[in-house]
């Protein structure tokens, strides 16, 4: 069997951006990938984050925040780093020892919408679906 290339993805508090990468990459990219999330720190699972993946079929209600500093701590390796935060943020993230390669994709934070909650949840699945294309275009390009 051949190693799965492992992911991290990165945002701040892993309540809503890098859980829903995770989520897709272990989801599309099973039988290539092997994908965990991590946040600069452990924040609150974020409502409408669950809700817009649940209604993509995939419950990561359960799902707890993990801290990036945790896991940089226990020593744990990966192919790829990828920051699913702005410009500011990604800058605060830690540098992973035998890191082949470190990318960024700039996701509005769901945590920071503003509008009604239906406003907020659209825009939640606005934010869901630019996810799941850059992990679908993850895939094909690297696998």
């Amino acid at each position: 069997m051949e190693k799965k290339i492992k992911v991290l993805f990165v945002c701040v508090h892993n309540s809503a951006r890098s859980q829903m990468a995770e989520a897709f990459l272990n989801e599309l990219g099973s039988e290539f990938f092997f994908a965990e999330s991590a946040g600069l720190e452990a924040g609150t699972l974020n409502p409408l984050a669950v809700a817009v993946m649940k209604e993509e079929g995939i419950d990561i209600s359960n799902n707890k925040t993990k801290s990036a500093f945790d896991f940089f701590k226990q020593g744990k390796l990966y192919h790829y780093v990828i920051t699913v935060c702005d410009e500011s943020s990604k800058e605060r993230c830690p540098l992973f020892p035998g890191i082949t390669k470190r990318i960024h994709w700039s996701f509005d934070d769901p945590s920071s919408l503003t509008g009604s909650e239906e406003e907020k949840l659209e825009k939640t699945r606005q934010i869901r679906d630019h996810i799941k294309a850059a992990v679908e275009d993850f895939i094909r390009n690297v696998k």
